[in-house]
């Protein structure tokens, strides 16, 4: 359960685009992923504390209808299903621009094709054995990042690779507001957490649930927090990203043999990994959704291997969606879809966050003590999480038309989504009363 979640969140954000929020930030760029990670931990005990109370596929649009409304459960769901199938395209996409790296005349449609059809039947299996091959996959990019964060340390520590920590300056190079403004890039790295709530359906018992919550969020925060305290100490701050991967500059240095070549295929199965925990994500989404009413019925039936076939062929739209606007979309219509597709996965935490403490307030005190898991921060601790994510998404549409633009619409079309299809489900339940 915390391999799927960890498979979902860790991918090239942080192997590749890592270097945006340092360009932005400098060194100080750590305490940008402190406070991301702060606000991780009480969306993580917020979504265990509900998920060992209601284990179920559906997780935070669940929570969401049973502590806050009907709008709010359809918006989670359908959001975070619509945003998390684009990423499904949107990994495999980036898959096939890494397979350049050994078959640089292979067409990108090829390498999708092959790897939509190895995902989409990992997924048709049951899920203990999706599960073993999710747990794998992302076994190797997680020990490729554990053995940089040794390496580096070991370099940094030894003396044999200088700090680069203030050697362009100062700590804070661009100024001590800067963190601030890298943070909502932190906070988008440690998306993914939320996937461990979808996997409590499928959970053997709820004693497990807290455990998977608890290593889900140790893993991220260890791995996160590790990884960029050595990379901008290992690399100045200023050069990261501008000649080749960080990773690679570090593994170079300890005579790695092929490190190039090394981290292309980790970065490879790091997409790949991502790809697969999002389509199992975005089949149990669907297949929720169906089970309470907001999709087509067919959506909600089950294989003999206990999978939502149907719902899984449905989610992977979003393959054919990221080539289209890859193919023929002009470059910033794939942005504001990919930008949409951001703030509805930040939905769901907003949700969460705000269905704890909704919870909270109703829980009698023999509820709480009965639960499997319990948030040491309460409700009030769920409050400040809602505040801070809310300030990071308002922050992000003040820097970014495209932001704006995309998260605006995202909320207006989901709404006018359950408008129309609340509408249609109250005049068929007319209809057959009549």
């Amino acid at each position: 359960m915390a391999m799927v979640a960890v498979g979902g969140s860790i991918g090239t954000g942080l192997l590749l685009g890592s270097a945006a929020a340092i360009q932005i930030a400098g060194p100080s760029v750590i305490l940008s992923f402190v406070l991301a990670g702060f606000i991780s931990w009480t969306v993580a005990m917020a979504m265990g504390e509900l998920a060992s109370m209601h284990p179920a596929a559906g997780s935070f649009g669940v929570y969401a209808d049973l502590y806050l409304n009907q709008w709010a459960g359809f918006i989670t769901r359908a959001g975070f299903w619509a945003a998390i199938s684009i990423g499904v395209g949107a990994n495999l996409v980036a898959s096939a621009t890494y397979m350049r790296y050994w078959f640089p005349s292979a067409p990108a449609v090829v390498w999708v094709a092959v790897f939509s059809v190895v995902l989409v039947l990992v997924n048709l299996l049951s899920v203990g054995t999706y599960g073993k091959f999710e747990y794998w996959f992302a076994m190797v990019k997680l020990v490729t990042i554990v053995a940089f964060i040794i390496i580096g340390g070991v370099l940094l520590g030894s003396g044999r690779v200088p700090a680069q920590y203030t050697s362009q300056g100062s700590f804070f190079p661009k100024g001590v507001m800067a963190p601030l403004l890298a943070m909502t890039f932190a906070l988008y790295t440690f998306g993914g957490v939320e996937l461990v709530a979808v996997t409590t359906g499928e959970s053997r018992s709820t004693a497990q649930i807290p455990r998977a919550v608890r290593w889900t969020f140790i893993i991220l925060t260890v791995v996160y927090l590790g990884a960029i305290v050595v990379l901008v100490g290992v690399v100045p701050w200023n050069q990261v990203g501008v000649a080749e991967s960080p990773f690679v500059t570090t593994f170079r240095s300890v005579r790695i043999p092929a490190a190039s070549a090394l981290v292309n295929f980790v970065i490879l199965t790091a997409a790949l990994s991502g790809a697969n925990a999002n389509l199992y994500a975005a089949s149990r989404m669907l297949f929720s959704l169906a089970r309470t009413g907001w999709a087509p019925a067919l959506f909600g039936r089950l294989n003999s291997a206990g999978a939502p076939k149907l719902a899984l062929l449905g989610s992977s739209y979003g393959i054919v969606v990221a080539l289209v606007l890859e193919k023929w979309a002009p470059a910033d219509a794939f942005v504001y879809i990919l930008s949409g597709a951001l703030f509805g996965l930040m939905l769901s935490w907003l949700v969460s966050l705000a269905a704890h403490f909704s919870f909270r307030r109703q829980a009698t005190p023999e509820q709480l003590a009965s639960l499997p898991m319990r948030s040491p921060i309460g409700g009030w601790g769920s409050v400040l999480g809602l505040a801070l994510v809310s300030c990071a998404i308002l922050k992000t549409w003040w820097d970014s038309r495209i932001s704006l633009v995309s998260g605006v619409s995202y909320l207006l079309l989901l709404s006018a989504a359950y408008a129309v299809m609340k509408l249609a489900h109250s005049k068929t339940v007319q209809y057959f009363n009549d």
